[in-house]
């Protein structure tokens, strides 16, 4: 039996948040998990000693099914590692390879405008780009988590650089093409604010510029007045440019995974500020709003999306069961309780982590499955692709090793 799939406390029984028992059984989790089972899976499997960087598109058992590389990948695995290096243990090795990682991303990563590719070769010649800025977010995370491990000032330039970059696409009328036509729908998407809150959250832990202070702030007050919906209470996907409701299959669609996401984020950031109120608040709304759209009362999990009118999503893959919605829940409803002390929250999170920890883990070759069908059965086996990879499942591990641990203290 891999350290991913230790038995957890029976449904019956109290959740294990609410017992210092049960805390120390979630630490071995979560610690074991991440230390003997998600880190060694990758790090013996991923890395690319002939060419640079990483390859994620892994099957089950950790061979290599496609040799391209998605850039976003790596710069969530380089901020894995050099966040490790920094906040559990300075092992050379996880140094070493957020280095290695970074050389990747600094010599393939980038086109000539300063934007990033998304997707590239095994030797790093470009296939394709994409209109979105979160490659290079997750490069500013990569550049800020490395200038953290390794003292390293030059890498903090460049996430502050970059950083600056994507708001100026964002900002900046005209540089990035939209996705519908502006004159006739315009539209904005939640991943924008939240996926900017934690790029400067940790940009943040190295630069003492208040341009993250200034986003953060912004973002979360976009979060608030636009994507939040008290008629419906639910946190919409996509809206109109001030927030208008857009009754159409995009604007009424919900994905409660990507919203209790945001809704940690925010905790965090009342944490950061000595437990702010409304930010405390603000966060648990969108874990309670999103958190009764999105469980699934008859098999469990977390659905992927959901429509705000409860009517037919276009979507296939609507009722499937994806491992970071998972993730994401874990995280958010262990730092609710934390931070409030409502029992609800441990009977949530303790709901979320039985059900994750029943389905996902692989016992045999390790780490998570990614991708299940409604009931919990396995959709395909794979390990990695452009999109899963070493970034959701071990952050999910991390945090909530170190929140339980707080907890104790």
């Amino acid at each position: 039996m891999t350290a991913q799939s230790i038995p957890s406390s029976k449904s019956d029984a109290r959740p294990l948040l609410t017992t210092p028992e049960g805390r120390q059984e979630l630490i071995r989790i979560y610690r074991d998990g991440l230390l003997h089972d998600t880190l060694p899976f990758w790090i013996n499997h991923c890395v690319d000693r002939e060419y640079g960087g990483f390859m994620f598109c892994l099957n089950r058992d950790g061979t290599v099914i496609d040799t391209d590389k998605g850039m976003w990948t790596q710069g969530r695995f380089t901020w894995l590692l050099a966040t490790m290096y920094a906040e559990v243990e300075p092992r050379p090795e996880w140094l070493e390879l957020a280095r290695h990682g970074l050389d990747f991303i600094r010599r393939y990563g980038f086109d000539t405008d300063g934007r990033m590719f998304f997707h590239v070769t095994r030797d790093g010649r470009p296939v394709r780009k994409r209109r979105y800025v979160f490659t290079e977010t997750f490069a500013v995370s990569a550049l800020a988590a490395y200038a953290r491990a390794a003292n390293d000032d030059q890498a903090r330039r460049e996430a502050e650089d970059l950083f600056k970059l994507v708001i100026r696409y964002l900002t900046t009328p005209g540089l990035l093409p939209p996705k519908f036509n502006p004159e006739v729908r315009p539209m904005k998407s939640l991943a924008v604010p939240m996926i900017l809150i934690v790029t400067a959250q940790t940009l943040r832990q190295v630069s003492d510029d208040p341009i993250c202070n200034e986003w953060i702030d912004r973002c979360i007050a976009e979060i608030e007045r636009d994507f939040m919906k008290p008629e419906f209470e639910a946190v919409l996907e996509t809206v109109g440019p001030n927030g208008e409701f857009l009754d159409h299959f995009d604007g009424r669609m919900l994905n409660p995974g990507h919203a209790i996401e945001a809704a940690w984020f925010i905790m965090q950031e009342s944490r950061y500020r000595g437990n702010d109120p409304h930010l405390l608040k603000l966060g648990t709304t969108i874990l309670d709003w999103m958190w009764k759209r999105g469980w699934d009362e008859e098999y469990g999990g977390i659905f992927y999306f959901r429509d705000v009118k409860g009517l037919p999503v276009q979507e296939y893959w609507h009722d499937m069961k994806f491992w970071w919605p998972h993730n994401e829940a874990i995280i958010a409803t262990l730092l609710a309780y934390l931070l409030t002390g409502d029992e609800k929250y441990a009977r949530w999170h303790q709901m979320v982590h039985d059900w994750s920890y029943a389905h996902f883990p692989d016992p045999e070759y390790g780490e998570w499955f990614g991708y299940l069908h409604r009931d919990g059965r396995l959709s395909v086996p794979l390990k990695g692709n452009l999109w899963k990879g070493p970034f959701h499942l071990p952050r999910m591990q991390l945090r909530c090793w170190q929140f339980l641990e707080q907890l104790g203290r």
